[in-house]
């Protein structure tokens, strides 16, 4: 069943499309990621879904029902805000419990919701403390609990870890998946992290100066990617993009470089002279960088390609050192240098 349609979703400001004609659906229980740069209109689509912002054009859909002219708090729509927003006079108890005051929920049913939220958070302890005593990971479970408390039909999240240390992210990440397999409510995460919206969600929708460029899984959004703004975004560091001629791009993953390989190699695309410019180790692997020679019109733009190798693997470059790097024609992506678009796997040229 599907939970939320975006239908030729677009808001502009003046001249700006800050949404350009946005079509996506969310099926019941899937977590969306929206992944976008600053500035590429994640927010603002955000935003309209809660009923913060309305569309210029096009139509939002809850369970089948439009929901354009319908105030965010008569939507079944809880919003995690990335500062939390937690009101400050108020205990962690009055906090959790404020939306079913505001909608006015039978107080009988406000401590079955309460108990209920607080123990899947882990938050039980925290009820008397004011938001100003408890640390970032206890304020964003806070602020969980106090959309979990609504039994909503969506969840909507802000950048919900971004103010959270470091140290935290990763252990907020989990307990958020975690909080959705065990609720199944569908969410819509708006992040501009990678890591995050790779590692949270079911699907991720690309998003770039309004437009959706890409939905797909994570490892379709890796290996597939749609366009060259996905290939250059997704992965860290991302495809290297090397033109070939006047008309094509081709893709390649840093872990999918060969450096200086040993024998013949078979079906090689790209064989480039590469000259080192710094290593970088990482623990688990090396990251080499590196500037090449291309035949291809780069327009000007040095030509520089990173290859991903294994921590074993003990490099020992130099700057200024020379080197071979090589593509097989299996691991290569082709694009369009014109449009961006992703030419398929059998027009590769023999």
């Amino acid at each position: 069943m599907t939970v939320l349609t975006l239908r030729a979703l677009e808001k502009h400001y003046g001249s700006i499309k800050a949404v350009d004609h946005v079509d996506l659906q969310l099926e019941s229980g899937e977590f969306m990621a929206i992944l976008g740069p600053s500035g590429s209109g994640k927010s603002t689509l955000m935003r309209m879904v809660a009923g913060l912002e309305s569309p210029t054009a096009g139509d939002i859909l809850v369970d089948g029902q439009s929901v354009v002219n319908v105030p965010p708090q008569h939507r079944n729509v809880a919003m995690v805000f990335q500062s939390f927003a937690l009101y400050p006079h108020m205990t962690v108890r009055d906090n959790i419990l404020f939306p079913l005051v505001s909608r006015k929920v039978p107080k009988h049913e406000h401590e079955a919701r309460l108990n209920k939220a607080t123990s899947m958070l882990g938050v039980e302890d925290l009820l008397d403390r004011r938001p100003n005593r408890l640390s970032g990971g206890q304020q964003q479970r806070v602020a969980l609990a106090r959309a979990l408390v609504r039994d909503p039909d969506l969840f909507v999240f802000d950048e919900p870890l971004s103010a959270l240390d470091a140290q935290i992210r990763s252990r907020a990440r989990a307990e958020l998946r975690e909080l959705h397999d065990q609720t199944r409510i569908t969410t819509l995460y708006v992040t501009h992290d990678q890591v995050e919206a790779m590692g949270l969600a079911d699907r991720v929708a690309v998003i770039n100066e309004g437009r959706l460029h890409q939905v797909g899984t994570p490892q379709e959004l890796y290996n597939d990617p749609a366009d060259l703004f996905v290939a250059g975004f997704i992965g860290n560091p991302p495809m290297n993009l090397i033109p070939i001629n006047e008309t094509t791009v081709a893709g390649i993953r840093p872990e999918d470089m060969l450096v200086d390989p040993e024998g013949d190699v078979s079906n090689v695309f790209i064989d480039l002279a590469v000259t080192i410019e710094h290593i970088e180790y990482l623990g688990s692997e090396w990251l080499a960088h590196g500037q090449a020679q291309s035949d291809a019109d780069t327009h000007g733009q040095e030509l520089h390609v990173i290859a991903r190798l294994p921590a074993s693997s003990h490099p020992d470059f130099v700057s200024g050192q020379k080197c071979r790097m090589v593509g097989q024609r299996k691991d290569v992506c082709l694009f369009d240098r014109a449009s961006g678009k992703r030419q398929a796997r059998a027009e590769v040229p023999a």
